[in-house]
């Protein structure tokens, strides 16, 4: 039988396991694993500037792809616990990551050790398991376990803690003769999906809601097949936005008291029956449950059965992976429509359209400063179909949704549940090392890009490209929107006068100044005709360096973004809406007048 340390053997198997990729930092109690992964080779390290960066770039990997599993790698104590964020984040969004991290000594872990920290018990609430391996016999099946865990029922993440002498410890294992543990899915029976179609056929206006399950499940093309058949208009939700094109006949647009559409709210509102698949009915998507549920049938469907029931009830219920139940919805909706047995939903489709022509919001603005909807207005222009956006919180990200366009899946990149600012300089370098051939572009405020932006020095080392549209008011916008509520304007001001740019005027922080130091590129905006040139230029940039490249656009101080703090019927609409085709020139739909 073959000999080798345990830290060795995990190697094998993460290479076994279709691991290619890795994020981390390197520290005394890891050494002996990086050891490992330098003498196997097959995986490709990327040396981040944070631990918790590393742990945002491995979520951001995993999102890219069908079957990507990220993996992040520290030291022990404050390594494992400044990954517990990215951790959080990933089982927030069922996003599957591995965190390994290393230990004190067995002998020592409970003895106030050097960096010993019980980093287990901290994950354990934000992992589907954490484990530290004190018999280094263990640590195979150990490895092998966590990769069933992350890929079985709801993804996500798992955190293993590896003593220092564990990792050392010679063991008798054969790669070789490794395999896989089979992945366990919940399906759904023929006789359910009867059921849900049923109720679905007695509807009038029903709807399609579709989550990020559908995206992890990468079953998107039987969700368009299965709208196309019944002829059901479609709500992507946040996370599930991408699963159909949003210029598809059948796309409803997004509901939601922050990153919606008018015309999204408007149809909803309008439903008689909801069938939401792989969605968690999330209270920024509900809004108010009396208004939300008010006249409507639902039917849930979802792969973690405790997740039927825990906003609110059902009227039927299905625990199944989302790819399964849409096999299954395809496959009886083509019998009854060769039985002539669907109903014609092209009436209420239609009407689904002709909202989506007349209740726009204003984009074309020529204020200077900016109005961050020009900014989206021109992004729409300069980035394509092809393109990836990646954001993570704040105006900038619920401005982004409202305005932006996405065609595909995976191609909008959103920490959704945990939101943490500074995820999206990490997360973008994940998505762009997982995918280097498609345009990657990240949307930021100001806070979200200075709380890690130490990780754009990651992007200029290893040569990883992308755009990241940086939009500063020089104010935490969100928080300064909803302090309205309290008559407030207090702790949220980021302008100072700096010392060194006075040309910024109270803007504070040079952007251009920190990211050309980091080894990037970037270009500052003023005026609204120089934002196209410059996402031209920036793709050039790019393309030419291979390093990050930000376009900061320098906005108006205070804008409010269109939302609710209650109800989806009552989101105010705090700017001039479009009456004129020429308000918003890049809108799915042209203004119908």
């Amino acid at each position: 039988m073959p000999r080798m340390t345990a830290a060795r053997a995990a190697v094998e198997i993460l290479k076994r396991e279709g691991v290619t990729n890795a994020f981390g930092v390197p520290g005394a109690a890891i050494n002996p694993f990086y050891a490992a992964l330098k003498a196997a080779g097959g995986v490709h390290h990327t040396l981040a500037r944070h631990v918790e960066g590393a742990s945002h770039m491995a979520e951001g990997y995993t999102r890219t792809n069908p079957g990507n599993i990220g993996v992040c790698i520290g030291t022990s104590g404050p390594a494992g616990t400044d990954m517990i964020t990215g951790l959080y984040s990933a089982i927030a969004d069922s996003i599957p990551i591995l965190c390994i991290t290393g230990q004190a000594p067995v002998a020592r872990i409970h003895k106030e050790d050097f960096q010993a920290v019980d980093i287990a018990s901290i994950a354990r609430p934000v992992t589907k398991a954490a484990t530290t391996v004190l018999e280094a016999a263990q640590v195979p099946g150990v490895f092998q376990q966590a990769f069933h865990l992350m890929r079985s029922g709801r993804p996500g993440p798992v955190l293993i803690d590896l003593p220092i002498d564990v990792q050392m410890t010679e063991i008798e294992f054969d790669p070789e003769t490794y395999q896989p543990l089979p992945v366990y899915k919940p399906t759904a029976t023929r006789a359910q999906i009867e059921k849900a179609l049923d109720l679905l056929q007695a509807a009038e206006r029903p709807l399609i809601v579709a989550g990020g399950g559908i995206i992890n499940a990468d079953a998107s093309d039987l969700l368009v097949e299965f709208a196309e058949l019944t002829g059901v208009p479609v709500v992507p939700t946040l996370m599930g936005w991408g699963t159909l094109p949003d210029d598809h006949a059948l796309n409803a647009g997004m509901v939601g008291l922050q990153t919606s559409h008018r015309y999204g709210n408007a149809t909803f509102l309008e439903s008689d029956f909801v069938l939401g698949i792989g969605n968690r009915w999330a209270n920024r998507h509900t809004g108010n449950l009396d208004v939300y549920t008010k006249d409507r049938t639902f039917v849930h469907v979802d792969i973690e059965p405790t997740q039927i029931g825990r906003i609110f009830a059902p009227d039927y219920g299905i625990a199944s992976d989302a790819r399964a139940a849409l096999e299954l919805f395809v496959e009886i909706a083509k019998e009854r429509d060769a039985a002539g047995a669907l109903k014609d939903r092209g009436a209420w489709a239609a009407s689904a359209q002709e909202r989506k022509a007349t209740l726009l919001r204003r984009t074309h603005f020529d204020n200077v400063p900016l109005k961050p909807q020009r900014v989206y207005e021109e992004m729409n222009r300069a980035f394509g179909p092809e393109t990836r956006y990646v954001t993570t919180i704040g105006l900038s990200q619920i401005a982004g949704a409202q305005m932006l366009h996405v065609y595909k899946p995976r191609h909008w990149i959103n920490c959704g549940q945990a939101g943490p600012l500074g995820w999206t300089i990490p997360a973008a370098l994940g998505v762009a090392t997982a995918d280097p051939e498609t345009p990657v572009v990240a949307l930021s405020g100001d806070y979200d890009f200075q709380f890690m932006i130490e990780e754009l020095a990651v992007g200029a080392q290893h040569r990883i490209p992308y755009v990241h549209v940086l939009v500063n008011n020089s104010y935490l916008g969100l928080i300064r929107q909803a302090q309205r509520n309290f008559d407030i304007d207090f702790q949220v001001k980021l302008e100072f006068e700096n010392l060194n740019s006075p040309e910024l005027g109270v803007y504070g922080v040079d952007h251009v100044k920190v990211a050309e130091g980091l080894g990037c590129k970037a270009i500052r905006v003023t005026e609204p005709d120089q934002l196209l040139p410059a996402f031209e230029e920036a793709k050039k940039l790019a393309a030419e360096f291979r390093v990050p490249v930000v376009v900061e656009a320098i906005l108006e101080r205070v804008t409010n973004i269109a939302m609710s703090g209650s109800d989806i019927a009552s989101v105010v609409e705090f700017e001039d809406l479009a009456t004129e085709p020429g308000h918003a020139p890049t809108a799915i739909r042209p203004l119908a007048v």
